[in-house]
C-alpha cells in the first residue's frame, strides 16, 4: 500500500494566494462537530447495551402460559389488533419491603399470594384500555393446569382466586381467567411489593386524593388526614393495601381505592413530567425490567415498546376501570362469588370492540367518592340519548361508535374522573 506524503494529502493553491487562519470560531466548529460524533456513536453504543441487557434481564425466568394464543412476533409499531395482559402484584417481600414490615415478612407462612389481579384489554382501532379488578375474595371453578415441571395441578370445584399463583403459577392464573371471562391472554406479568415502591418511585410519586375523615389503619400503619397527599415508595404500598381504612373495610372498597390510585398513575406516567424527560423514563424502563416477572411473549423489550405504542393516544376517558361484579358467597360471608350475568354485558363490549358506558357507581362498597368538577372546568360534550355518546355537529365529523351500556352492578371509573377515597378513622 503506498503512503502518502504529506504534501500528497494538501490541496493544491496558487502560492501566491492568502489562506485563511484557522480561527476561534473554526476551531470550536472542529471541536463541536467530533464531540458531536462521540456523542452520538456512544449513545448507539449505550442504547445497543441498554436493549441487550433489558433482554436478557428480562427473558430470565420466563414463563410460558398454558393454551395462550399465537402472536406476532414484536416490531417497532403498534401491536396490530386488540391483546389482552394479565397483571397480578403479589404478596411476597423484597429486600426493600422486608426491612419495612419486618413481622408482617418474617410471619409468612411461605406461601405467595396473588391478592391484586387484573386483566387489562386494549381494543384495535380506535384504541380503548379497560382494566377488570378481581376481588382477592372471589372464589372460582379452576381448570386443570400443566406446572413448569410437567406435573398436573387438578382441577377445583372451588378456589379463592388469590391462592392460584401459590398452587399452580401465574399461567393457571391467566388460564383461570380466560375460563371465567372467554377472553384469550396472550401476555401477563408478576409484581411484588418491592416493585410496586420502585415503580411509583422511578415516576417521583403518585398524587392521590383522600377524602372522608382521613385514613386511619393499624394494620397498614396509616394515619393520613384528608386532602391531597403525594405517595412514593413505601406509602404508595400503604395506600393500594389499605382495606380497614377506607369505605366499608371490604376487599371490593379497597379495590376501588386502588383503581383510584391506577388511575393517576396512569395520568403521571402519561405526563409532560415524565415522558419528556429521559432520565424518568429509562429510570422507570429499567425499574419495570428489574422487578416484573413477565410470560414468555412478553420477556421482550421490543414487544414492550409495541404495546406502549399501542396505548399511547388513547384519551383518559378511554381509561376505564372496572371492578368485577360478584355476590355474596352463600357459604362464606367474607368470600364472594361471580355475578356472571352482569359480568356479560363487559365482556360483550371488549368482543364488539365498543366503548363501554359505566351506569354503577365509582364504588359499590364505599371505597372511593367522585369528586365534582372544579368551577369553571371545561363541561363534557352532551351525550345523545340515543346512543350514549358525544354529540357532535361538525359538518363531515364522523359520529363515534355508539357505546355499551354495563350493567349497574359493575362499579368503576375513567381515568378522566377525579376520585377521593373515602376515607375512615378506625
Amino acid at each position: 500500500m503506498v503512503r502518502r506524503t504529506p504534501d500528497k494529502d494538501r490541496s493544491t493553491v496558487a502560492r501566491h494566494a492568502t489562506l485563511p487562519s484557522p480561527g476561534p470560531a473554526r476551531g470550536f466548529l472542529k471541536i463541536a462537530g467530533i464531540t458531536l460524533g462521540v456523542v452520538l456513536v456512544s449513545a448507539i453504543a449505550v442504547a445497543a447495551f441498554v436493549v441487550t441487557d433489558y433482554f436478557n434481564r428480562f427473558n430470565e425466568g420466563a414463563v410460558t402460559l398454558e393454551d395462550a394464543p399465537e402472536v406476532e412476533p414484536p416490531s417497532i409499531s403498534a401491536f396490530p389488533g386488540e391483546f389482552s395482559v394479565l397483571l397480578i402484584g403479589t404478596d411476597e417481600c423484597g429486600e426493600v419491603s422486608t426491612g419495612l414490615l419486618g413481622e408482617r415478612c418474617s410471619e409468612a407462612d411461605g406461601g405467595i399470594l396473588n391478592d391484586v389481579n387484573l386483566l387489562v384489554h386494549v381494543s384495535a382501532e380506535p384504541r380503548k384500555v379497560t382494566v377488570i379488578s378481581f376481588p382477592r375474595d372471589l372464589m372460582l371453578e379452576t381448570p386443570e393446569c400443566t406446572l413448569p415441571d410437567g406435573s398436573i395441578a387438578s382441577a377445583t370445584r372451588k378456589t379463592q382466586i388469590n391462592s392460584i399463583f401459590q398452587r399452580a403459577g401465574i399461567s393457571c392464573v391467566a388460564k383461570t381467567v380466560t375460563d371465567l371471562t372467554g377472553v384469550e391472554i396472550p401476555f401477563a406479568a408478576k409484581i411484588d411489593f418491592d416493585g410496586v415502591i420502585d415503580v411509583t418511585d422511578a415516576i417521583g410519586g403518585v398524587e392521590v386524593c383522600i377524602g372522608g375523615e382521613g385514613i386511619r389503619d393499624e394494620q397498614t400503619a396509616i394515619d393520613w388526614g384528608p386532602g391531597p397527599r403525594t405517595v412514593s415508595g413505601y406509602e404508595a404500598l400503604q395506600f393500594i393495601r389499605t382495606r380497614h381504612g377506607v369505605g366499608d373495610e371490604s376487599d371490593m372498597a379497597r379495590v376501588s381505592n386502588q383503581q383510584q390510585y391506577m388511575s393517576r398513575l396512569v395520568k403521571k406516567i402519561m405526563s409532560d413530567e415524565v415522558l419528556s424527560d429521559p432520565g424518568k423514563v429509562l429510570g422507570l424502563a429499567n425499574t419495570v425490567v428489574d422487578n416484573i416477572d413477565p410470560s414468555d411473549e412478553l420477556a421482550n423489550p421490543v414487544r414492550l415498546a409495541q404495546l406502549a405504542l399501542s396505548v399511547k393516544d388513547v384519551p383518559f376517558s378511554e381509561f376505564v376501570f372496572l371492578q368485577y361484579p360478584v355476590f355474596a358467597d352463600p357459604d362464606d360471608s367474607d368470600r364472594v362469588i361471580p355475578n356472571r350475568d352482569a359480568a356479560a354485558s363487559i365482556w360483550d363490549a371488549l368482543k364488539a370492540g365498543q366503548p363501554v358506558q359505566l351506569t354503577g357507581d365509582v364504588s359499590n362498597n364505599g371505597g372511593v367518592e367522585l369528586v365534582e368538577p372544579a368551577p369553571g372546568a371545561e363541561a363534557e360534550v352532551p351525550a345523545d340519548p340515543a346512543t350514549d355518546t358525544p354529540a357532535t355537529d361538525a359538518p363531515g365529523t364522523e359520529a363515534p361508535a355508539p357505546r355499551a351500556t354495563l350493567d349497574s352492578a359493575i362499579s368503576g371509573q375513567t381515568a378522566e374522573q377525579e376520585t377521593c377515597a373515602n376515607g375512615r378513622q378506625r
